[in-house]
């Protein structure tokens, strides 16, 4: 079992149950154990897990909505039984499961059922979330040199060009997330010479341009609002680069 084998079996844990007993989960925990950098993306994905589940608790269910449900209920059973058609457990089942879609479909919709969304706006998000959610850095260095080598040697994107303002800006270390099936290359920039060692200001994000729908084609940086960071996007040598601060446009162009 490789990491990215076991980032497909963890994608199914779940944080505090019995995931851990399942024979498949257990030996891609003991992976992500030996390996720091599947170690750092279930870190985070067991925290997406808790977030997540905290979303849910907090949805409150509507007033009147399990008495709206019975009465239906009902009123269909007795329906079928002026015809004189039997009730099968199949129906019951598929009113049960209307019932529960219809439940999901107007209180959740945010829930995305075809698929993951692999778009550009998605992928600005998800980095500028991982950016600003306490994530933990892979490698802790300000060599730029050990940085290329170290996502060499995990698999990472690491044949890309640094434009030279930020070649020269500070480096705090790099890390190696994950979007779909892909690596995704981080390396941390600290403008601010106050931050500690382990914390950065500046995030840059390069992963394979295929990997993400309609990137944009040229090297001419796109700029965009992304959660929390104003961002910039463009790709060179097959690459999508990501280019994420707290501040805005003027901030990000000193460094392109």
């Amino acid at each position: 079992m490789n990491a990215n084998e076991a980032k497909t079996i963890l994608l199914l844990y779940r944080p505090g149950t019995a995931d851990a007993d399942d024979p498949q989960i257990a030996d891609a925990l003991a992976l992500a154990k030996s390996d720091p950098a599947l170690a750092v993306w279930f870190e985070q994905h067991c925290a997406r897990q808790e977030a997540l589940r905290a979303k849910f608790r907090q949805i409150a269910t509507p007033a009147g909505l399990k008495e709206q449900i019975v009465s239906e209920q009902l009123a269909e059973i007795r329906r079928a039984a002026r015809r004189k058609e039997k009730i099968t457990v199949t129906v019951a089942l598929t009113v049960i499961f209307a019932a529960l879609i219809f439940i999901a479909s107007f209180w959740l919709p945010d829930l995305n059922f075809r698929g993951p969304d692999l778009s550009l706006g998605n992928f600005q998000n998800q980095m500028a979330y991982t950016a600003t959610s306490g994530y933990g850095m892979s490698l802790l260095t300000n060599d730029l040199t050990q940085i290329h080598a170290y996502l060499a040697q995990n698999g990472a994107p690491a044949d890309y060009t640094l434009p030279a303002p930020l070649e020269k800006t500070s480096v705090a270390g790099c890390a190696i997330e994950a979007w779909s099936d892909k690596k995704v290359s981080l390396i941390c920039f600290r403008v601010n010479p106050s931050l500690p060692a382990n914390q950065s200001d500046l995030w840059l994000f390069v992963v394979d341009r295929k990997a993400v729908k309609h990137a944009p084609e040229t090297d001419s940086p796109q700029f965009a609002q992304a959660g929390p960071l104003f961002t910039a996007v463009w790709t060179q040598g097959g690459k999508l680069y990501l280019l994420g601060t707290r501040g805005d446009e003027a901030t990000l162009r000193k460094f392109l």
